[in-house]
């Protein structure tokens, strides 16, 4: 049986689903909700570390994650996780961590299709000239949680 919890966060709303024993998902979204009847005590450990993370006390996530994707996109999403709190990696060398250096399009298709934001960072994914490019959640929100790292580092 799967849950779903809109989490009212700093940078807006935060959609998170869980099935029994794991995260799903966590989406930045424009949904709001005044019906969370739905917070198990998995989805209250994730908001408890997703304040910590906005409270500038978190630097890493120990959660139990079960995004769905394909064999790449999972290879993908294990790589962001390698990104340090508070740096960028461009395409490019996302595209060497997962051993394909030919790859940086499907690196971006991937970091799109990542349902975990901020806990698999693809926010620290920039182009290969340190622009801010491509993010599920706005280039806004992208823009404020790299501030954030760089301020709590």
């Amino acid at each position: 049986m799967n849950h779903a919890y809109i989490y009212q966060s700093t940078i807006g709303p935060i959609h998170i689903k869980t099935d029994e024993h794991s995260i799903l998902s966590v989406l930045l979204t424009n949904e709001i909700c005044n019906d969370n009847h739905d917070k198990t005590p998995l989805i209250e450990e994730c908001i408890n570390q997703l304040e910590g993370y906005f409270n500038g006390k978190r630097k890493h996530f120990d959660l139990p994650l079960n995004p769905i994707g394909t064999e790449f996109q999972q290879k993908v999403w294990q790589a962001l996780q390698q990104i340090p709190y508070g740096e960028t990696r461009s395409y490019k060398e996302v595209a060497h961590m997962v051993g394909n250096v030919k790859a940086s399009r499907a690196i971006g298709m991937a970091n799109n299709k990542n349902p975990l934001h901020i806990i698999v960072p693809c926010h620290r994914v920039v182009g290969s000239d340190g622009t801010l490019v491509g993010y599920a959640g706005g280039l806004d929100k992208k823009r404020w949680l790299l501030e954030h790292e760089n301020k709590h580092r």
